[in-house]
C-alpha cells in the first residue's frame, strides 16, 4: 500500500541510544512506556492515528492534515533520538520493483547534485544491503540527472530501509530531544520560581524522563503566581503531556514576616531556602515522592556557595538533584531560549522579600543551629497546611475562577481593540482595530495604550490570552482587558 496515496505520512521513531543497551526487561519497559506515552499525545488529534511498536522503533502513520502537528509533538517527546519522516510502499519484492520506485520518488531533488544511497533491510532476500545500495545508486544515476554518487562527501544520502517487502523511503530526518520516556524514572518535586534557572532545570528532568511536578513558594504577588502557571503550563504542555502532574501554591509571606522577626540579616536567604526546602518535603511526601528539584547553579548568588548549598540541604532527607550546578548563565539562558521559556523568565514579575544585606557566604553550621533555633515553625507548618494543589492541566480554570475574564465573541469596531499576543509575525484579521503585542512585551507596552478602549486578547488556542489578560487585571489593574474568541 502506497501510504501517500491515502493521504497519510508516515515517521519512524528511532529510539534514545541509553535505551538501546539495556537489559532486555528495561528495553521493554521503556520502549511500551514511550508507546503509551504516544497513544496519549496523539490518539485526541484523530482516531485514524496508526501507532505501531518494534523492539528497536516505533511507527507511526498519521493523516496528512495533521503532519505538521505530529512532527512538533514527536520532536518534543522524551524518548526519542530521531524523528524519520518516510514514504511506505508496500509488496516490494524484487530489486528491480525498488529501484524504480525509489528513483521515481527521488529523482528530481538530485538535479545536479551529488548523493549515496543507504539501506537496511530486515527480513529473507535474495540480495543483502550492500548489493541494494549499488543496484538502487546505479539505477538512480542513470535514469536521473544526478551528477554523480559520492561515498563519501555525498550532498544527498538517499535512505531507504526495506523491512520483509515494505519500503520505506526516508524523505526528511530530524533530531529528536532524546532521554527518556516520561514514566520510567520516578517523580520529583520541582521548586519552580518561573525564571531562568527553576524553568530549565525541569524541562532536563522531564527530558530524563522524570515525571515533573511544580511547587511554588508565594511570598506575596498574585501577578507573580499568575506568571509561574504560564510557564508551568507552557512546559507541561510542550514535553510532559503524556502524564497528569500537580502544581502546589504555598503561601509563604507569613513564612517571611517570621524570617525577619527572628533571623540575622546575614543570614536570610540560607534561611528562606532551608525553609522552602523543608516544606517542600512535607509536601513531597504527602505525594510519595523522593526527590526534589531546584535551578540552583554554584556561586551564581551568595546562597550558592558549596558550604550554603550544603547548609540547606541540611533539612531534608530527600534526595535533592541540581542539573544547572556547574552551568554558566549564558548556557543556562541558550536552553531557555531554545525550549521557549526565556520570554516567560525576561517578564516574570519578583517578590522578593528577603534580600539579606552583606548576606553570608560561607556560612556557620553552628550559627546556622543558633538562627534555625529561633524560628516559630508553626508558621511553617501552617503555609504547608493551607498550600492549595491542582492539576496542571487544570490552570486555566484555576486562574480564572476567582475573577473571571470575559470573552468576547463578537466585536464591536467602535470600542474594541484586539491585540494577538502570538509570538511570530503572524496577525489576525478583524474588522476592528487590530494591533500586535508578542505576549512576552504586553508588560511594557500595554500601558502605553490609551485607557479609553477596550482591549481583547487574542491567542489561537485562547490559554495564552486568558492568563495574560488575569495578569493584568490582577497587576495593573485593568478592567479594560478581555479576551477574544472567534465564534
Amino acid at each position: 500500500m502506497d501510504v501517500s496515496a491515502n493521504k497519510t505520512q508516515k515517521f519512524i521513531l528511532k529510539l534514545f541510544p541509553e535505551i538501546m543497551v539495556k537489559g532486555d526487561a528495561a528495553k521493554k519497559q521503556m520502549v511500551g512506556q514511550l508507546y503509551n506515552n504516544l497513544l496519549a499525545l496523539l490518539r485526541p488529534l484523530s482516531e485514524t492515528m496508526h501507532i505501531k511498536k518494534f523492539s528497536d522503533k516505533i511507527e507511526v502513520v498519521t493523516p496528512i492534515a495533521l503532519v505538521g502537528e505530529v512532527r512538533q509533538i514527536l520532536l518534543d517527546t522524551p524518548g526519542i533520538d530521531q524523528v524519520l519522516e518516510a514514504l511506505q510502499f508496500d509488496e516490494m519484492k524484487s530489486l528491480d520493483q525498488i529501484k524504480a520506485k525509489v528513483c521515481e520518488v527521488v529523482a528530481e531533488s538530485l538535479k545536479d547534485k551529488s548523493f549515496v544511497v543507504r539501506a537496511k533491510r530486515t527480513g529473507t532476500h535474495e540480495f543483502n544491503s550492500s548489493l541494494m545500495e549499488r543496484t538502487v545508486g546505479g539505477y538512480i544515476l542513470a535514469h536521473s540527472n544526478a551528477r554523480s554518487v559520492d561515498l563519501h562527501h555525498p550532498e544527498i544520502t538517499v535512505r531507504i530501509e526495506l523491512i520483509n517487502n515494505q519500503l520505506n523511503i526516508i524523505t526528511d530526518k530530524h533530531n529528536g530531544l532524546g532521554g527518556y520516556p516520561i514514566g520510567t524514572q520516578g517523580d520529583i518535586l520541582s521548586l519552580m520560581s518561573g525564571g531562568f534557572d527553576s524553568t530549565v532545570a525541569s524541562y532536563l528532568t522531564m527530558k530524563r524522563g522524570i515525571k515533573t511536578h511544580f511547587i511554588f513558594f508565594n511570598l506575596g504577588g498574585a501577578a507573580h503566581e499568575i506568571g509561574v502557571k504560564q510557564v508551568a503550563l507552557y512546559l507541561w504542555n510542550k514535553f510532559g503531556a503524556s502524564h497528569r502532574v500537580k502544581f502546589v501554591s504555598v503561601p509563604f509571606d507569613a513564612v517571611v514576616e517570621e524570617i525577619f522577626r527572628s533571623t540575622a540579616e546575614t543570614y536570610m536567604g540560607v534561611t528562606l531556602k532551608r525553609l522552602m526546602l523543608m516544606a517542600a518535603e512535607k509536601i513531597a511526601d504527602e505525594m510519595e515522592i523522593d526527590a526534589l528539584l531546584t535551578g540552583e547553579s554554584v556561586a551564581q548568588v551568595s546562597s550558592q556557595t558549596l558550604r550554603n548549598l550544603a547548609l540547606i540541604d541540611q533539612v531534608t532527607n530527600k534526595l535533592v538533584l541540581r542539573p544547572l550546578a556547574t552551568m554558566n548563565k549564558p548556557d543556562i539562558i541558550d536552553i531557555a531560549t531554545k525550549i521557549g521559556t526565556r520570554f516567560f523568565a525576561e517578564n516574570m514579575p519578583e517578590y522578593c522579600g528577603v534580600i539579606s544585606k552583606n548576606p553570608i557566604t560561607h556560612g556557620s553550621y553552628k550559627r546556622m543551629e543558633k538562627e534555625a533555633k529561633r524560628f516559630d515553625y508553626t508558621v511553617l507548618d501552617k503555609a504547608v497546611e493551607d498550600a492549595k494543589t491542582i492539576w496542571v492541566d487544570e490552570i486555566i480554570d484555576d486562574v480564572t475562577q476567582s475573577a473571571p475574564v470575559e470573552i468576547v465573541t463578537t466585536l464591536d469596531p467602535e470600542k474594541n481593540v484586539v491585540i494577538d499576543i502570538r509570538a511570530g509575525q503572524e496577525c489576525i484579521s478583524t474588522p476592528c482595530e487590530t494591533i500586535k503585542i508578542p505576549f512576552h512585551k504586553l508588560k511594557t507596552e500595554f500601558k502605553k495604550l490609551p485607557k479609553d478602549k477596550d482591549y481583547l486578547l487574542y491567542c489561537e488556542k485562547g490559554i495564552m490570552s486568558q492568563l495574560h489578560a488575569q495578569y493584568l487585571r490582577d497587576k495593573d489593574k485593568e478592567e479594560n482587558v478581555k479576551v477574544y474568541r472567534p465564534s
